[in-house]
């Protein structure tokens, strides 16, 4: 039997150049992340992810909003965060604005939980990063509550007790499709596990072979506990072109200054040319290159992962948005069905 992979797009609202190498605004920015989502619904892609961040070089702080734009210019792909810092959210916020915007999509809306690589939001809302671990676990078992979409009993440390409380308004399916996202942590993928969600893997960096055993870990946590097999994702970031060295060119310096940027605030030597070009390679974690390369690329990682669906971040940094849109047509129109087709093999 042939595995049935969906591929899916996510972007954070990076803040792109326009032609003369100039930082675009934050409003075009966000603008044209509606315009490629429209793209990708045209090129027949399941899902769209917008990230949520606090931060000057990504545009996006509220992807809920931008995901309802999308929708009102969208026909069939799904609609979701990539992902939704829940620790220094309000879980029922969530749950009510992602209810909505599954009404306003008529039940295309999705949401991915996770606590996020960056922690500009717990200053920003209010919480200390000493509770960085007891912020998600609680708020996720609250979310995981409101999902049956019943009354709810609840009490914990980090928010006032629910007791018998129904939240507004219900979805189209009688319940909203939430995913896991995780970074690698056995704890995290185990927790996952334990709550009967899907399982979203962000790969970033290294073999996404090397996540297999945390595959496992999750299917075998899901048979222990008695629950049924559920879904894996994958998230990778990745670029198409026309071919290997042309993805190559366009995207390195962009990619670098991104990656050098982030690793002055955490300690991290600059990024090599070395370092690049094994990520791009056939063991690294940037799907990039021709579609043919990229198709093979995805096609091993689902095989390998026995992923359900795969979801390219396609935003590079500071590449400009022609470029993306450009990817973004070869990734639905060539990367999709060639994928299919080793899938079938």
């Amino acid at each position: 039997m042939a595995q049935q992979l969906q591929l899916g797009l996510d972007t954070f609202g990076d803040v792109t150049f326009d032609g003369d190498g100039v930082p675009l605004p934050h409003p075009q920015v966000i603008r044209n992340v509606v315009k490629e989502a429209v793209l990708a619904d045209e090129v027949g892609l399941s899902f769209i992810g917008v990230g949520e961040h606090h931060r000057p070089d990504f545009a996006v702080s509220a992807p809920d909003v931008v995901l309802a734009a999308i929708a009102g210019q969208t026909k069939q792909i799904h609609l979701g965060s990539a992902v939704t810092v829940l620790s220094s959210d309000d879980p029922i916020r969530v749950f009510q604005r992602f209810a909505t915007l599954d009404a306003v999509s008529q039940g295309r809306a999705e949401v991915i939980l996770g606590r996020g690589s960056f922690i500009e939001s717990f200053p920003l809302f209010g919480y200390d990063l000493q509770d960085y671990e007891l912020l998600f676990e609680e708020k996720l078992d609250l979310f995981v509550n409101l999902l049956s979409e019943g009354p709810v009993t609840w009490s914990g440390q980090t928010r006032p007790p629910l007791t018998n409380q129904k939240v507004y308004p219900y979805t189209e399916a009688g319940r909203l499709t939430t995913w896991i996202g995780v970074g690698g942590s056995p704890q995290s993928v185990v927790r996952a596990a334990t709550h009967g969600i899907p399982l979203m893997l962000a790969i970033i960096g290294g073999a996404p072979a090397r996540f297999a055993p945390l595959v496992e870990l999750y299917k075998r946590a899901l048979a222990q506990l008695g629950k049924p097999e559920l879904p894996i994702g994958a998230h990778s970031p990745g670029y198409v072109a026309a071919t290997d060295a042309q993805a190559r060119e366009e995207i390195f310096v962009h990619h670098r200054a991104m990656q050098d940027r982030i690793g002055r605030e955490r300690g991290w030597p600059p990024m090599t040319v070395e370092q690049f070009e094994h990520e791009v390679g056939p063991d690294g974690a940037l799907f990039v290159g021709s579609p043919e390369t990229v198709a093979g690329k995805i096609a091993r990682a689902a095989k390998t992962l026995g992923l359900a669906r795969f979801d390219m971040k396609y935003s590079i940094g500071t590449l400009p948005h022609e470029k993306l849109m450009t990817s973004i047509d070869l990734y639905g129109t060539e990367v999709a069905p060639l994928v299919r087709e080793l899938l079938q093999q």
